[in-house]
């Protein structure tokens, strides 16, 4: 059984905010936009907007249009029942603010919103305020020099610690922080060109991923994850991997090799050996009382390896599903599938 701890809302309507933002959604606009999507050709939406990332499961929009414009709307078109979308929305909520007021790590003002397209699954979109390209810190590594690349890095194993200490100061609630470089940004919108180490105060932007545990009870629903998957694989990724993949993020170590093999993806391998010493500098020294092991150059080489493999198959064989399920069988597919990835 499920423990679902967060008490249901008596409506449907909800008013999202964090401790210091507000965020007003214009619901009948998101619907529209929805009505108008092409998922083969989404840059083709009847209302206008631009792609600016891509997830396993989601597509990151912007949408041109007043009073959505200048916002970042994640796109999750996973959800077959209301019950699911309500769920999934309140752990969402419940993650970005356990994260902002009681461990301490800075989020992006952030909403929701539910759409019941006309065919396929029901939507939620997960809306943040949208920060500007040149903080984010997949960006920065290609603009800052390697001095103040360490401090970055260091400021952000320095957040991630903010989480494993959380978890290991009570029992009750385990939160998982998927930490790859990209879901990192600057608080600051002016982006100096050396920083310093009391300078780099960091945001952390991907909370759509709410991987929450309560008393060893994972809150989210993993077989969401599933649902963008090829439904030949379903079976396969759920026994063999589902487990693997979401548990890695609850695992200080795991969760920084996983930081420092994206890089790979990044065209920065060459950092990969100094931020290693910094990582394992920091396991012994900052957080020596979280008990990680070291990280080593064979063991984020191979990570990322086996990880790259993986989603190459896996985006191959959704591109086959979708052939599969609109040109033969002629059914609506609802996904939106990236283009070629460089990993």
């Amino acid at each position: 059984m499920r423990l679902w701890v967060i008490p249901l809302p008596s409506s449907d309507w909800y008013s999202i905010m964090n401790t210091a933002e507000k965020i007003s959604v214009d619901l009948e606009l998101l619907e529209r936009f929805e009505d108008g999507i092409n998922p083969r050709r989404p840059h083709e939406s009847a209302i206008p907007a631009r792609i600016i990332g891509y997830g396993e499961i989601s597509t990151i929009f912007e949408i041109l249009e007043p009073p959505l414009a200048g916002l970042a709307c994640k796109r999750l078109p996973v959800f077959r029942t209301k019950k699911e979308m309500r769920e999934y929305e309140l752990l969402f909520h419940e993650y970005n603010r356990v994260l902002s007021e009681e461990v301490g790590i800075r989020v992006p003002g952030y909403a929701s919103a539910r759409v019941n397209p006309r065919k396929g699954n029901r939507v939620v979109y997960c809306i943040q305020e949208r920060l500007l390209p040149g903080v984010i810190a997949n960006r920065l590594i290609h603009t800052l020099d390697s001095d103040s690349i360490v401090v970055l890095f260091r400021a952000v194993l320095a957040e991630m610690a903010k989480v494993w200490e959380y978890n290991a100061s009570q029992n009750r609630i385990q939160l998982g922080l998927d930490a790859q470089i990209s879901n990192w940004a600057l608080s600051c919108d002016t982006v100096p060109g050396v920083l310093k180490e009391c300078g780099a105060e960091m945001v952390y932007i991907d909370t759509s991923t709410p991987l929450m545990r309560i008393r060893g009870v994972e809150q989210l629903d993993t077989e969401l994850f599933l649902r963008g998957a090829p439904s030949f694989l379903v079976w396969f990724i759920r026994l063999f991997f589902l487990n693997d993949v979401v548990g890695r993020y609850y695992d200080f170590h795991l969760a920084v090799v996983d930081l420092l093999a994206n890089l790979f993806k990044e065209g920065r391998a060459d950092l990969i050996e100094p931020l290693i010493d910094e990582a394992n500098r920091f396991f012994s020294c900052d957080a020596s009382g979280l008990g990680a092991s070291p990280v080593t150059c064979r063991e984020v080489r191979s990570y990322y390896r086996e990880d790259a493999m993986i989603w190459r198959l896996y985006q191959g064989l959704r591109r086959l599903d979708r052939f599969l399920q609109t040109r033969l069988l002629r059914r609506h597919y609802c996904y939106i599938l990236p283009g070629a990835i460089k990993r």
